[in-house]
């Protein structure tokens, strides 16, 4: 699906390393470093102990039962992300990519976080591997989730607040692209989601692979066959890619669910290919708000994960080509999904994986109930909580 041009591998017409050249030199050692490092036997032996031992996996394929009585349709099975070692599906990257940086030489993690899973994720593979941990957090997320940023101090990482810009993920990103640039001899910089330059997207996607992997085995064995819908919420997108990555050459319906916020027609939201245009970002190019002019617009999502402008780039060409259809859902819908997963199955779910759930009233419905929809859980509600009982009493 890749191909290679003067900029470094695209997906299609999206991708590439649009960075200073001051950068190029990590870039470049990163590159050769996943390239010879990660086939390695001893790198693998590493990771999957980690994974098991550390993470938990495999997750569970679980059969919602009250959900799908209560939709009526098709039967609906969730992967439960939410699951992994600290609540989300960030862990499969982190330690993947903590590991690497490790077996590079260098001694210090920075990344960035919007909802804190990522930068938990980090912060707790720093501790288990032994590296210096510094995230960078916009202000406003800092409010938003305060416990993810008690944890990632527990495990002993220095949490930097943004005050510049919007104060939430994008502004995030500067700030830690910042830091690499003048660091990058002893730093190496955890990217969360399938962004930024090549060869992060190709990265994230390779850790995050395991989501899908065991779905496809999970569901054959449970069901006898493929699912013929596969939904996951997209915000830059590293949980769905891992798990569209699996069934992208299956006839199987993939579905992304992006941050529709207060509505698209209000420009309050985080829809960036709904209602984005191609553009260069953060080292890549791919779909973006932005204004006629070029300039990036603001995003708003009740959930703190996705609110991003912007999609990872290899998102940006399966919908070029077709494969996969990409919707949103808004804030309100997404409050309503949160709840009904609770009350119909004693699962909180994230607020961005929420967002994949609320979908469900929309498509279900008019299937049949031979046809399988999986949903991709990335991640557990806990974070979430008191900042929803915060909206809903008005402090």
């Amino acid at each position: 699906m890749t191909q290679n041009t003067e900029h470094g591998p695209y997906f299609g017409e999206f991708g590439g390393q649009f960075v200073a050249e001051t950068l190029m030199p990590a870039i470049k050692e990163l590159e050769d470093a996943y390239r010879d490092i990660t086939p390695n036997v001893s790198f693998r032996k590493k990771y999957h102990k980690y994974l098991t031992h550390l993470v938990g996996r495999p997750t569970p394929l679980y059969h919602a039962a009250r959900l799908t009585d209560d939709l009526g349709g098709a039967q609906v099975y969730l992967k439960r992300e939410d699951l992994c070692h600290l609540g989300a599906h960030k862990v499969n990257n982190t330690i993947g990519q903590v590991l690497l940086a490790k077996m590079m030489g260098k001694t210090r993690i920075i990344a960035e976080t919007g909802a804190g899973q990522h930068g938990v994720a980090t912060a707790a593979a720093c501790a288990a591997l032994g590296l210096e941990c510094v995230v960078y957090m916009g202000a406003v997320d800092i409010t938003r989730q305060k416990l993810n940023v008690y944890r990632m101090k527990l495990f002993g990482s220095e949490v930097v607040p943004v005050e510049s810009g919007s104060r939430t993920l994008k502004d995030a990103i500067n700030e830690a692209l910042r830091d690499y640039a003048a660091t990058s001899s002893t730093t190496h910089y955890v990217i969360g989601s399938v962004v930024g330059p090549h060869p992060y997207p190709t990265i994230v996607r390779d850790f995050q692979s395991v989501i899908g992997t065991e779905t496809r085995e999970q569901v054959i064995a449970e069901t006898g066959r493929l699912p013929t819908h596969i939904v996951a919420c997209v915000g830059g997108g590293s949980n769905a890619i891992g798990m569209f990555s699996a069934f992208i050459d299956d006839p199987v319906e993939l579905i992304g669910v992006e941050a529709g916020g207060k509505g698209i027609t209000s420009g309050m939201h985080g829809a960036s290919i709904t209602a984005g245009e191609p553009g260069v970002l953060h080292g890549q190019r791919s779909y973006f708000l932005q204004d006629s002019d070029g300039q990036i617009l603001e995003a708003h999502s009740i959930s703190a994960g996705l609110d991003y402008p912007g999609v990872g780039p290899e998102h940006a060409h399966l919908h070029a080509i077709g494969r996969v259809q990409y919707v949103s859902v808004t804030d309100d819908e997404a409050l309503a999904g949160f709840k009904k997963l609770s009350r119909l199955e004693g699962i909180i779910p994230a607020l961005e994986s929420a967002h994949a759930i609320a979908y469900l009233e929309e498509i279900v419905p008019s299937l049949s109930s031979d046809d399988i929809i999986v949903v991709c859980l990335s991640g557990r509600g806990d974070k979430d909580v008191s900042m929803i009982v915060e909206l809903e009493e008005g402090t």
